[in-house]
């Protein structure tokens, strides 16, 4: 349970709470049995202040205003982790027949803009390719930069981080997967932990076939290259051998499943799903398959095998074939082998999309550095955001770069991108660092002066530490501390403590004079990777 005071809000006027229930956090909500294996309808009552709206993941609500009382009750069976609830200066408009948005009054136009029409697109798609959308209502609410993920596919009501408001593709790939769940993870739920991919790979898979559906096989090409990008960084970080890169993940005792939440579960998932959809030749007889496979077992739980069974039925000729024992392919070395996914799917029909990325990058890493010329006339501003972060990735990948390649990317392009979306100016900023690029430096301190969520501040502070720009990260966060959650400016603690034994001291005259004085905790956490940034692992629940 997340409670915040007003200045952890955008319009810092009143306070806020929300839960966070996924993976195994609501057993500290209310009593149950926090596991996805056990569904249940709910009913709650929640009295709160004049002026502050409460919302929850129900199908039904009223309100007592005498009382200041408002009731909850959720019809339909679900999974603990699917318990939520939101209370604050929330006022909402309707974007759609069965779908309103939810945020602060500050929010709110912006919100509605992105959004309005949008969903109720989207809903329609994924209702022809998987049959009648089962929850009534669609409505998101936008939470403050404190809430610790992206989105979270609470029925009825998602919840997502107001700071993707600002980047629209991310936004609607993020809303879009959240809409796939409604299907996947919520209808029919992994019944454990250690098969979160039944919901995340599906998931996946869905929202591709969606945004196909809706924008085009070109740019679901591109969002999925700039996805399997990053499941191949974990994978070099992580080791080929790492046992988090199964499908099917050995759960050890007293280990917090949310830890298992990696771009293998996704990527891996999705890539399994693809290989599955491939081997019935036509992607509509799939989208059949899994028509039927959401009927049989909604408002259940399941385990693989009884997805894996019910496909093999659901096409005989498959299972005549054998096509689960295929040699190298097998459905038990999918689900058991460590390492990257067995085979993936074929992307040529993003190449309009991803061949300028590579056409640019190759530009700008091969020697000798003859090709400015070209290179520059490129106009990033005509991109797609996921191209942009894809070629940036990129030069992140190689960073260090040669001094003399760092400043004439900045010459070519640094003007340009100040004034593109966060998703784009963090992936900036991190090549900023990871180069020691002094002249651009003033805009990591802007930017992080006026960040406050953990996707667009962690990664920067991670670079920031791992090089030789410590003192810089450590100056900011003095700066910036009051305005940062709790629980993220413990996390910024552990990150500038790694490596501090004993603590250097500090030069407090470079720090504004009400900053009240702190020591940074001198144990590290296990959870704090520096190696491992949120860039590669931030995804949608």
């Amino acid at each position: 349970i997340w409670w915040l005071d007003p200045e952890l809000t955008y319009g810092n006027a009143k306070p806020f709470v929300f839960t966070q229930g996924h993976s195994v956090c609501n057993r500290s909500f209310f009593p149950c049995f926090d596991t996805p294996a056990v569904k249940c309808t709910y009913s709650a009552t929640v009295k709160a202040p004049a002026g502050i709206q409460v919302l929850m993941s129900a199908t039904q609500s009223t309100y007592l205003e005498e009382e200041g009382v408002y009731q909850f009750y959720m019809e339909y069976p679900v999974p603990a982790y699917l318990v939520a609830l939101v209370a604050g200066d929330l006022i909402h408009a309707d974007i759609g027949p069965r779908s309103r948005v939810w945020a602060e009054p500050c929010l709110l136009p912006t919100a509605i803009s992105k959004l309005s029409g949008m969903v109720e697109r989207w809903l329609a798609a994924a209702e022809s390719l998987y049959g009648p959308y089962i929850w009534g209502r669609y409505d998101i609410v936008f939470l403050p930069p404190s809430f610790p993920i992206v989105a979270m596919e609470n029925p009825c009501l998602t919840f997502i981080i107001s700071s993707i408001l600002e980047s629209d593709e991310f936004l609607i790939i993020d809303v879009i997967h959240e809409v796939a769940h409604s299907w996947f993870g919520n209808a029919v739920t992994n019944a454990t932990w250690e098969e979160m991919w039944l919901s995340e790979g599906l998931a996946t898979y869905a929202q591709r076939r969606i945004t196909t559906e809706t924008y085009g096989a070109a740019f679901t090409c591109l969002e999925t290259a700039f996805r399997l990008d990053a499941l191949h960084r974990q994978m070099k970080l992580l080791g080929e051998d790492n046992p988090v890169s199964k499908l099917q993940v050995k759960l050890e005792p007293g280990v917090n499943p949310s830890n298992l939440m990696n771009l293998f579960t996704y990527e891996k998932g999705y890539c399994f799903v693809y290989y599955l959809s491939q081997l019935c030749g036509d992607p509509r007889h799939f989208d059949s398959f899994l028509r039927a496979y959401i009927e049989k077992y909604k408002f259940t739980s399941v385990v693989a095998q009884d997805l894996l069974d019910s496909f093999l039925n659901f096409f005989p000729e498959l299972k005549e074939q054998c096509v689960e024992s295929k040699a190298g392919l097998e459905f038990e070395r999918w689900l058991n082998a460590t390492g990257p996914p067995l085979a993936e799917p074929d992307l040529s029909q993003g190449s309009s999309l991803t061949r300028p990325v590579e056409m640019l990058f190759k530009l700008w890493t091969t020697e000798p550095l003859d090709s400015v010329a070209a290179a520059s006339s490129v106009d990033l501003t005509k991109w797609r955001t996921f191209q942009t972060v894809l070629f940036l990735d990129r030069l992140l990948d190689g960073s260090p770069l040669p001094h003399e390649v760092i400043k004439k990317l900045s010459e070519c392009y640094s003007s340009q991108l100040d004034s593109m979306n966060a998703e784009i100016r963090i992936r900036w900023l991190q090549i900023v660092v990871r180069n020691d690029y002094y002249p651009d430096l003033y805009k990591v301190r802007r930017f992080l002066e006026n960040q406050m969520s953990r996707m667009y501040t962690i990664p920067l502070y991670e670079d920031l530490c791992t090089g030789t720009l410590k003192s810089f990260a450590l100056e900011i966060f003095y700066q910036t501390q009051n305005q940062l959650h709790p629980n993220l400016r413990k996390t910024i603690q552990q990150i500038l403590s790694q490596g501090l034994n004993p603590l250097p001291a500090i030069d407090t005259t470079a720090v504004a004079t009400d900053t009240p004085a702190m020591v940074l905790e001198d144990k590290v956490s296990e959870a704090t990777n520096g190696a491992i940034s949120l860039r590669d692992v931030n995804v949608s629940a």
